[in-house]
C-alpha cells in the first residue's frame, strides 16, 4: 500500500469527522499496488445508515483529503443503504485494503 501512516491517519480522521465514526474506509485502485507509481487516491467510504446529502459529503471528503495530501487527486465512492450499489463497490471491497 502506497500511503504513509500519517496519510492513513488523516484519511481516517477526516472520514470520521465528515461521515461519522461508524464509517468504514477502503483504499483501492493503483495505490494498493506497491510496485506501481503515481496515481490518484481511490477511497470507498461505507456506512450502515442512509446518507442524506451524498454529493455534499463526497465533495467535502474529496477537498479535505486532497488538501491533506498536498493536492493529490482523490476519488471518493460512497456506499450506504439508500445509495445504488454499483460494480465498483464490489471491486473496491474485493481488491482494496481497509484503512
Amino acid at each position: 500500500m502506497r500511503l504513509t501512516e500519517e496519510q492513513i491517519a488523516q484519511i481516517r480522521q477526516t472520514v470520521c469527522e465528515e461521515a461519522g465514526s461508524q464509517s468504514r474506509v477502503w483504499l483501492f485502485g493503483s495505490r494498493v499496488d506497491d510496485t506501481a507509481r503515481g496515481g490518484d487516491v481511490d477511497l470507498l467510504v461505507e456506512q450502515d445508515t442512509d446518507i442524506d446529502q451524498p454529493v455534499s459529503l463526497m465533495a467535502r471528503l474529496t477537498v479535505r483529503i486532497s488538501r491533506a495530501m498536498g493536492g493529490r487527486k482523490v476519488d471518493i465512492v460512497l456506499s450506504a443503504p439508500n445509495l445504488r450499489e454499483m460494480p465498483i463497490h464490489a471491486s473496491a471491497r474485493r481488491e482494496g485494503i481497509r484503512l
